[in-house]
């Protein structure tokens, strides 16, 4: 299982003491409405599944917990995962720490695992339209736009229209994601 570090946050697996901070910022619907695959309401349950069918890195699936390193406090979560299509990562921030350049700390810091560490030749992402704060984060890693489609969003009920970026390692822009 993996640690990563940067400047102000730590990403590790998720645990069981998690669970309530993460039931708490999920259950937040503007936070869901941006996730494909978040519900809402989120439940305890639905953060105790998580944390027990992927607290533990492997099946081409390697999610973490956003800490902040200076205290501690669970931000958020980001994850990647082997699809067909690709590993794609994804990412989220209870909505506090929204505005504050975590999420672009957090994925350039996957970035750099799926890169370096998976030895991966590139990743992907997808953004719902109307977040395009999403999308700023993967622009700033050195992301393109691949494509838009309509995808199932399971907070809102409704497939959503969402833009796919991908990310080379030649792209790859570390030092900007900031």
């Amino acid at each position: 299982m993996s640690i990563l570090e940067s400047e102000r946050l730590i990403l590790r697996p998720p645990r069981p003491a998690d669970i309530q901070a993460m039931t708490v910022w999920l259950g937040d619907f503007s936070v869901s409405r941006n996730l494909a695959e978040v519900p809402h309401p989120y439940t305890e349950d639905d953060a105790e599944a998580f944390v027990t069918r992927r607290g533990r890195h492997g099946d081409g699936y390697y999610a973490f917990t956003i800490l902040a390193k200076k205290d501690g406090m669970f931000l958020g979560g980001i994850g990647l995962h082997m699809e067909a299509a690709g590993p794609e990562f994804g990412y989220w921030l209870g909505k506090p720490f929204w505005g504050q350049g975590y999420a672009s700390e957090a994925a350039r810091t996957l970035t750099r695992f799926a890169f370096d560490r998976l030895d991966l030749p590139f990743v992907w992402a997808g953004w719902f339209h109307d977040n395009p704060a999403s999308g700023h984060v993967l622009a700033k890693l050195g992301a393109r736009h691949n494509g838009s489609r309509m995808r199932d969003c399971m907070a809102r009920g409704v497939k959503v229209l969402c833009h796919e970026m991908m990310l080379t390692r030649e792209a790859f822009l570390p030092k900007k994601a900031a």
